[in-house]
């Protein structure tokens, strides 16, 4: 009888793990997905990232309340070691230099500690910028306020004038 080999999904690859107490022919696989929802994870707990970028159809299964913890990253695994390309979006307000750089040291001290497997390299895409609703940029809220008084001024010219 022919020795079935291990199966994976398509498109999914997968970090073989040894240590020293495994028998012959023991393993241990983590998928790059389970490497995903821990950065997604992580991502969710970092002051200054507002979320993930995954595009349009992340963002469509999002509205519809399924929130995926991989949008937006995608892990390459070469051995026992892992490369984690994410695209995320940014709070307004807060350094993107200083979040991103806390982002990658949460990121890489929770794979390794969680998976034992080395982090090689995350790189980081700023996508956008999240401007919360209560506070928008001064040029913004400066045209929005010259805006309300034209209208105002309009609205009190037309009240003034005599109705034909």
């Amino acid at each position: 009888m022919a020795k079935k080999e291990h199966e994976q999904a398509p498109g999914i690859e997968e970090a073989v793990i040894k240590t020293e107490q495994n028998q012959e022919g023991d393993s241990i696989r983590i998928s790059s997905e389970v490497i995903a929802i821990i950065a997604g994870i992580v991502s969710s707990d970092i002051h200054g990232i507002a979320g993930m970028s995954g595009g349009l159809v992340g963002g469509i299964a999002e509205k519809l309340g399924k929130k995926d913890l991989t949008k937006g990253i995608k892990v390459s695994v070469d051995g026992d070691s892992v490369t984690i390309d994410m695209s995320v979006i940014a709070e307004y307000g807060v350094p993107i230099v200083e979040s991103t750089d806390k982002l990658k040291k949460a990121i890489r001290g929770n794979v390794e500690k969680t998976t034992g497997l080395k982090v090689k390299a995350i790189n980081i895409n700023v996508l956008g910028i999240n401007i919360p609703e209560d506070e928008e940029p001064e040029e913004a809220a400066g045209e929005k306020k010259e805006n309300k008084e034209n209208k105002e001024n309009k609205e009190n010219k037309e009240n003034k004038e005599p109705g034909l």
